[in-house]
């Protein structure tokens, strides 16, 4: 059965780059791509109906090799979303956000509500496109979590797909325990990506800077097209605490995209199986 990459559009320039990931990720994969607007109240469906239409004529006329699929229907990004991935068993959710302008969608209690409730992934993106090759270069926050190993499958199986480079970051950390465990974890990433024949890099994150920016740092400088995080509990994003984390990373200046990965028993594995 095909795969397939679920997009929430509202029919913005951010949706259009949202189509434009998904449709790189769709044709390296073998996926279809299903286009879902959601409508506040049920006489407001034919207009969205009508405005789906042309967009989604202009999205096949842009992308031709890909099968698009859409649905227009009542409800809100909060609530609806994760239902209509689980109904279509979608592999992948690509999301489009206006930076800080639009990242009262993405935050607090609401984000994880669209993100921790579903049992997809997602890739949230601002207006910078992919790469037509895909992602040259993923950037991956290592931490204390045991779900950092859970992270390392999905980031293994993209970088053998885009044939990427890895760019492991670490945050300094000065308790001996503490580091030696991070060193431990770091031995078990390296290990895992030159067992699969993956180029990486490994980079102790800069003592003097929050991890957040220093990783955002980090992949400006090395023109990062992916960072690669994972959803925890209490609003922890990559093993710290606090929606400003979450929120710098997801709208960073450099709109790098995010890929969102919910830990314990998620369908993700699959998305990128080789």
């Amino acid at each position: 059965m095909k795969k397939k990459v679920l997009i929430p559009v509202d029919f913005t320039k951010v949706s259009e780059n949202a189509v434009n990931h998904a449709e790189t990720i769709a044709r390296h994969i073998g996926a279809d791509i299903y286009l879902l607007h959601l409508v506040g109240k049920s006489q407001h469906i034919e207009d969205g109906k009508s405005r789906m239409e042309a967009f989604k004529g202009m999205m096949k006329n842009r992308y031709a090799e890909i099968d698009f699929f859409s649905a227009v229907k009542v409800g809100n990004i909060f609530d609806d979303i994760s239902d209509v991935s689980a109904d279509i068993s979608s592999d992948l959710i690509v999301m489009g956000t206006h930076g800080m302008r639009g990242f009262q969608f993405l935050v607090g209690s609401n984000a994880l509500r669209i993100v921790s409730s579903s049992k997809t992934p997602f890739i949230i993106v601002q207006e910078k496109a992919i790469r037509e090759n895909g992602y040259d270069d993923i950037i991956v926050p290592l931490d204390l979590h045991k779900e950092t190993k859970q992270k390392l499958n999905i980031v293994v199986k993209m970088a053998k797909y885009f044939k990427s480079r890895v760019h492991l970051i670490s945050p300094f950390e000065k308790d001996e325990f503490l580091a030696n465990t991070l060193k431990r974890n770091i031995a078990f990433a390296q290990q895992r990506l030159a067992d699969a024949g993956i180029d990486h890099t490994v980079v102790i994150a800069d003592r003097k800077k929050d991890f957040d920016d220093a990783i955002i740092s980090h992949a400006v400088i090395n023109d990062i097209d992916l960072i690669c995080i994972m959803n925890l509990k209490e609003n922890s994003i990559a093993g710290l605490r606090g929606g400003g984390y979450t929120q710098k990373l997801i709208t960073n200046e450099a709109q790098i995209a995010v890929l969102l990965i919910n830990p314990a028993e998620t369908g993700y594995i699959d998305i990128f199986g080789v």
